[in-house]
């Protein structure tokens, strides 16, 4: 695999942790450095760490997870995109209580954010690819979109506040029917 290769498939494999980190920044409102650090390194050490697993299950897994992958995604991102909406409906500030840089959330965001990193893992294993490499460079560049993407919601979020939240949890929920549209109807495979 190509370097040009390997930098095509970590943008694209980052595309969707780019726009959770834009949805995460607007949830925040004023993000901390240390907040940006937390998504930065989560999402990037998980899209480093799916390939890897993927590459190592390899073909036995590969019939399994491809028929589900699409479905875990859309239903971890449905879930944190929804809560995001309900408390910008409901005028409950979630800027104290659900830090998406923090605990749980964070962990459901990293995983569902990267799990298509785990079926280019089972590709590149069936097509006898080196992993490692790949998986760095992955790792590397969502970790940097994502601190771009994180910093860049917070900006937007600091000026239009609910509207903002409304916003993340629209594009969670985009991000969402995107993944299972593309996977079992073929919509969408151009975004």
């Amino acid at each position: 695999m190509n370097w040009l290769s390997v930098l095509g498939l970590s943008l694209g494999l980052a595309m969707d942790a780019f726009a959770v980190s834009i949805s995460s920044g607007l949830n925040i409102g004023r993000v901390k450095p240390i907040q940006i650090i937390r998504l930065s390194l989560f999402f990037g050490f998980f899209q480093f760490l799916m390939p890897l697993v993927g590459w190592l299950v390899g073909r036995q897994m590969a019939m399994f997870l491809g028929g589900f992958d699409h479905c875990i995604a859309f239903g971890l991102l449905a879930f944190v995109g929804s809560k995001m909406l309900w408390e910008a409906h409901s005028g409950k500030q979630s800027k104290g209580n659900a830090d998406p840089t923090r605990g749980m959330m964070l962990l459901i965001l990293s995983v569902a954010t990267s799990i298509d990193a785990l079926s280019v893992g089972l590709s590149l294993a069936f097509l006898r690819v080196p992993i490692v490499v790949p998986s760095i460079v992955i790792g590397v560049v969502t970790s940097m979109l994502s601190a771009i993407g994180a910093g860049l919601g917070s900006r937007i979020g600091q000026r239009w506040g609910v509207w903002a939240e409304v916003a993340g949890g629209s594009v969670l929920l985009f991000m969402g029917t995107r993944i299972l549209l593309s996977h079992t109807t073929g919509w969408f495979r151009a975004f």
